[in-house]
C-alpha cells in the first residue's frame, strides 16, 4: 500500500505549535532563532500582537515546526514515505524530507519567500465552495469581472480565487446574488496569482545562490500536480509563487495507482479532510473503479 507524507502549508500555524519539539531539538532551535533574527519558540508560544499571522514570520514559524515534527519521526524510525505533498508552503517540507536541500538551506528559502510575498499588498484571497471552474469562470465573464485569478484547487468542491480589494469585493457581490457560499482567507495579498510576478522575479534571483539534490523519494509539485522534474527545483519553486496550487489534482495522482493509497499529515488534519473529500468525489466520478 503506497504510503504519503502531506505537510500543511500558511494557514496551518496556531499558537502553541512546536511546544512539543522544540525542547528535544534545542541545537536546531537556537540555529533558526538564531538565522531568523528572532525568538521563534517565543513566537510560537506567545504570539504577540498576532504576528504568527504575519506571512514573513508564519511561513519560516511553520517550516520549522514541520521539519523538527519530521526529524522526530526519523529518530523513531517511523514508517517511511513512499511519496511527499506540501500545500503550498508545506511543499518546502516536503523537499526537504526527499533529501533535496538541508533544513539551513530550506530555512533560508522560506524566510526570503515569505518576506517577498509579506511585501506584496492590496488583494486577497477566498476559498469558493461547491462552484467549479467552468461555472466560476461563466459568473465572472457574464458579470463582466476582470482580474481574478484561480489560485488553488484543494477539492473538486472547493477552489480559492486571488484578486486585487475592488475585484474581489466584485467578485464576492457576485457569487453572493447567486447563493455561492465563501469564505475569505486571512492573507495579507493575492498569493499564487499573476498579481505575485514581482515576487516571483525576486525569488528567482535569490535562488541562484543555491544548488539542490535531486530527491531521493517523490514530491508531487503544486505546479503540476505530478512528480518534480530532475533539474527543476529551482524553477518549479519560482513557478509556484505565481501559479495555482493543484492539490487535487495531486491527490488523484496517488489515487491513481493500483493499491489503495495511505496518508499521513504532520501536524494537523485538515490536508487529510481534503484527501477524504478528493477520494470520495474520484470514487463518485468512476463507479466502477
Amino acid at each position: 500500500m503506497p504510503f504519503a507524507i502531506l505537510f500543511p502549508g500558511q494557514g496551518a500555524q496556531f499558537q502553541g505549535m512546536g511546544a512539543d519539539v522544540f525542547g528535544r531539538y534545542p541545537g536546531l532551535t537556537e540555529f533558526a532563532c538564531d538565522l531568523l533574527g528572532y525568538d521563534l519558540v517565543a513566537l510560537c508560544r506567545d504570539n504577540p500582537g498576532d504576528l504568527l499571522s504575519r506571512t514573513d514570520r508564519t511561513q519560516p514559524a511553520l517550516y520549522t515546526v514541520n521539519a523538527l515534527h519530521t526529524f522526530e519521526r526519523e529518530r523513531r524510525e517511523e514508517r517511511r514515505a513512499d511519496c511527499y505533498l506540501g500545500h503550498s508552503l508545506g511543499e518546502y517540507n516536503a523537499l526537504l524530507a526527499a533529501g533535496a536541500f538541508d533544513f539551513e538551506t530550506g530555512l533560508r528559502l522560506v524566510k526570503r519567500r515569505g518576506e517577498l510575498m509579506a511585501a506584496a499588498s492590496g488583494g486577497g484571497m477566498t476559498a469558493v465552495m461547491d462552484a467549479p471552474e467552468v461555472l466560476l469562470l461563466e459568473i465572472f465573464e457574464e458579470d463582466g469581472i476582470e482580474g481574478v485569478d484561480l489560485a488553488g484547487f484543494n477539492t473538486d468542491s472547493q477552489i480559492v480565487i486571488a484578486a486585487p480589494d475592488e475585484v474581489l469585493r466584485d467578485a464576492h457581490a457576485a457569487l453572493g446574488r447567486r447563493g455561492i457560499r465563501f469564505a475569505p482567507l486571512r492573507v495579507s495579498a493575492p498569493f499564487h496569482s499573476r498579481y505575485m510576478a514581482s515576487a516571483r522575479a525576486e525569488f528567482e534571483e535569490f535562488l541562484r545562490g543555491f544548488t539542490f539534490t535531486e530527491p531521493h523519494t517523490t514530491v508531487i509539485a503544486n505546479v503540476t500536480g505530478r512528480p518534480y522534474e530532475r533539474g527543476a527545483i529551482a524553477a518549479t519553486l519560482c513557478e509556484q509563487i505565481v501559479a495555482p496550487v493543484r492539490w487535487a489534482d495531486s491527490v488523484r495522482r496517488l489515487l491513481d495507482l493500483e493499491s489503495p493509497l495511505e496518508c499521513e499529515e504532520v501536524g494537523g488534519k485538515s490536508l487529510l479532510r481534503m484527501v477524504d473529500k478528493i477520494r470520495v468525489s474520484t470514487a463518485a466520478a468512476s463507479p466502477l473503479r
